[in-house]
């Protein structure tokens, strides 16, 4: 869920006009968000199932939201090019090594709904091609291009 959470924030900073009275505040969000996820980044540049368990399986969705988030906030000069700008290209780089011959991602996690257990979301079934995990790699692609 914090990969939409991520995605959700850096399209609403996109679109929020600079006088709305609560945009600082979603701003220091995003940035306390994004300094975090930076914390919990593997050398490769994945993010995990759970993202403070680096024992958990290198997740696609997530990375591919995380990594949308981290290019948006660079290119829109919310976060520092130096700082984030390394990290948001060693996980795109990593990100589409996970692409398969048909152009599908795998190494997406099913549906989660909430649940207190650890060994639930690590045993969470792996899937390819779901458009959880396409569509971020998809909005990746679009914000490196623009």
């Amino acid at each position: 869920g914090d990969g939409w959470f991520a995605a959700g924030m850096a399209e609403l900073l996109s679109a929020l006009p600079a006088s709305h009275p609560n945009r600082a505040r979603i701003l220091a969000g995003y940035r306390k968000m994004m300094a975090s996820l930076l914390e919990h980044q593997d050398a490769d540049g994945m993010w995990h199932e759970l993202v403070d368990d680096p024992q958990a399986w290198p997740e696609t969705s997530c990375t591919g939201m995380f990594t949308f988030a981290f290019i948006t906030g660079v290119k829109n000069g919310w976060l520092d090019e130096k700082t984030y700008g390394p990290a948001a290209r060693k996980a795109w780089l990593k990100l589409i090594t996970y692409l398969n011959d048909d152009g599908n991602i795998r190494e997406v996690c099913a549906g989660t709904g909430a649940k207190n257990d650890h060994a639930y979301y690590l045993n969470r079934p792996r899937v390819v091609g779901d458009f959880h995990g396409q569509a971020p790699l998809l909005w990746c692609a679009s914000a490196l291009l623009r």
